[in-house]
């Protein structure tokens, strides 16, 4: 017998050579049911795999997101099965999950079109009523290789695996079988609805220089709601497309002559300012400065950073005087040379300094997406610079500002650890220390948190936070990053206490992270209608008739006067068809004005959902709106 340690903390002796499904099973049959893949000791594991010694067990399922990796990889072999029996001569490649769904990459030269595509959905759900079970098997190389003599792109895969290690292979029913590392589901039965996406081009490998195959996007669930639930949101989130909204709301737009780099347009630069408004009024009532640092530096200093090694693909670079110049990628390096500037004692620190900072990064073209992925974009950034016995209380401070903003646009998020990379600086000792300052403010905050192994940036771990905006979906904003690295690379120094030099350490840290991406991910989660406060224009007076439209402009020169963002309308169209106009540009309110209005001196005023006011008085309506803006209400 073994002892196997539970995610809740229980313990249960089991029989030595149990596999992970039987213990599952044993558990709980609903758990039998839905669970995809497991961790053991933290590793991940097929449920084909058996426990030969005491181990700490955790099972995962679709809601998971190892779970619907494991999910989705079974569903792309599923696919792959479905293609061969349309196509037998195609040459299959590789079939990865990825965030929303799974592909195939596929060599054949047989057209991928609609007709194909609902043939290849027809038979996958019929592959998955089949309820096929699937098994894992090993091979030797040479046999490996002799499975595929003529599918040259297997045999590449399988020529870079080590010498004298067995291959791995699953098969399904009999009926299908593939190489893979795995882990798979138990059978295909627990799929219960696919759906193909799109069809695309793509290089073998990404290399330009190899063949273009297609590539196959799908998507699987468990149950068939959860697939119209997910179109039903796709469909939703094409209305709410930053990239659409901000091109019929005048926010901003792109250019041919500067792909990745956006223009923002009058009324997206309202939006862009209030943002840094409020981002400089919550860090002065924190206790932060504002810096700013030049935008092109010399090569010294990205080697001595780091950047010019670990970085340098990323990075603009141009000479000067016959000298290696780079555009900044990042503000840090500024930041430092900002804080060296100038002696420093312990009792000067913390020392928080802010920097919206403009920063330039080479993105491959394909990877652009609106103000998502851009090549230009303004940081608001910010380095902390303490001493170590600090670090706690500082982390703690940062992520009891980022829950004042997250919290203003109604954004909840999940926090998670990322430690160190490969390709990382630093000893072993600092990674711990670092590390742990991260983990333990995050516990003493009581938060859940995530451990994402080996996704730490070069120099330090960090906390990233991942927002979920009004459709569940989820985006990385704001990050915590302790750095012990830089300030040694730097030769950074305060005087302590005992009247000894020391290193200071090192926060980086954004809370909107990119401000360009801020606003696409805010025009999506308010699908364009921003809060008052936020709103570009936040009132339109609209006159009844000709004989109103000197009122309307009284009326607007009066809300001027007040400080409200606010125009009229008095077009020589119909005044529903101003209204909707209106509505369709998400303005707050639109003053309707006629006879009674000007008489009375007020406005009747109406919000974008058509729901109307009692008429009021201008003064009233400017003390309502007033009171809305400077509370920030959503």
């Amino acid at each position: 017998m073994v002892k196997v340690t539970l995610k809740d903390g229980s313990v249960m002796d089991v029989a030595k050579g149990t596999s992970l499904a039987e213990l599952a099973k044993s558990l709980s049959g609903k758990l039998y049911k839905e669970a995809t893949v497991a961790k053991v000791n933290g590793e991940f594991a097929d449920l084909r795999d058996t426990v030969e010694a005491d181990a700490a067990v955790e099972f995962l399922t679709f809601d998971d997101k190892e779970g619907k990796k494991t999910f989705w990889h079974t569903s792309s072999h599923v696919l792959a099965q479905a293609v061969l029996k349309f196509i037998p001569d195609a040459k299959l490649t590789i079939g990865p999950a990825i965030d929303n769904g799974f592909y195939y990459d596929i060599d054949t030269d047989v057209a991928i079109d609609e007709e194909m595509i609902a043939k290849l959905e027809k038979e996958m759900k019929e592959i998955a009523k089949k309820d096929l079970a699937i098994s894992r098997f090993e091979l030797s190389k040479e046999e490996a290789l002799a499975k595929y003599p003529d599918n040259e792109y297997k045999q590449e895969l399988i020529n870079e695996l080590p010498e004298g290690e067995t291959i791995s292979f699953y098969e399904q029913g009999g009926e299908f079988t593939d190489l893979c590392a795995g882990p798979h589901l138990l059978s295909t039965g627990k799929i219960g609805a696919f759906k193909i996406m799109s069809v695309a081009g793509a290089y073998w490998r990404g290399n330009s220089e190899n063949k273009m195959l297609k590539r196959i996007y799908a998507i699987s669930f468990p149950k068939a709601k959860q697939l119209e639930e997910y179109l039903n949101l796709l469909e939703e989130a094409k209305k709410r497309d930053h990239r659409k909204l901000g091109k019929e709301l005048r926010l901003f737009e792109m250019a041919d002559e500067g792909p990745g780099f956006p223009f923002f347009l009058p009324k997206g630069m309202v939006v862009y300012n209030t943002l840094l408004d409020y981002w400089r009024e919550i860090h002065e009532k924190a206790g932060y400065v504002e810096i700013s640092t030049p935008i092109i530096l010399n090569r010294k200093l990205w080697e001595n950073s780091g950047h010019w090694d670990h970085y340098k693909d990323n990075m603009y670079a141009t000479v000067i005087d016959g000298e290696d110049y780079a555009v900044k990628p990042m503000n840090c390096p500024g930041g430092i040379l900002v804080y060296k500037m100038e002696p420093h004692s312990y009792r000067d620190l913390p020392i928080r300094a802010g920097e919206i900072g403009l920063v330039h990064r080479h993105e491959l073209s394909g990877a652009l997406n609106g103000l998502m992925r851009v090549r230009c974009f303004h940081q608001d950034d910010a380095h902390i610079f303490m001493m170590p016995e600090q670090i706690r209380d500082e982390i703690k401070g940062v992520v009891s500002l980022f829950n004042e903003v997250y919290g203003l646009f109604g954004l909840t998020y999940h926090a998670e650890l990322s430690t160190r990379p490969e390709n990382s600086m630093g000893s072993d000792e600092e990674w711990e220390v670092a590390t742990d300052g991260l983990r333990g403010a995050l516990e003493e905050l009581g938060m859940d948190y995530i451990v994402n192994e080996g996704d730490g940036a070069f120099y330090g771990p960090k906390i990233d936070f991942h927002l979920n905006d009004a459709l569940g979906r989820t985006w990385q904003c704001g990050t915590i990053q302790l750095d012990m690295q830089m300030p040694e690379r730097f030769e950074m120094e305060y005087v302590g206490a005992d009247g000894e030099k020391h290193r200071p350490v090192m926060i980086h840290r954004v809370v909107y992270g990119s401000i360009e991406r801020f606003i696409g991910i805010l025009i999506e989660h308010f699908a364009g209608a921003f809060p008052t406060w936020l709103a570009p224009v936040q009132a339109v007076v609209i006159p009844v008739s000709e004989a109103h439209k000197e009122y309307a402009h009284e009326v607007l020169a009066k809300l001027k006067e007040a400080g409200i963002r606010a125009t009229v309308d008095d077009r020589n169209e119909k005044m529903g068809y101003r209204i909707r106009e209106n509505q369709l540009q998400k303005v707050p309110y639109m003053l309707v004005v006629g006879d009674k209005e000007a008489e009375a001196g007020a406005v009747a005023p109406r919000d974008r959902k058509e729901i109307l006011k009692d008429a009021m008085s201008v003064e009233s309506f400017i003390d309502y709106i007033k009171a809305e803006i400077k509370e920030r209400r959503r």
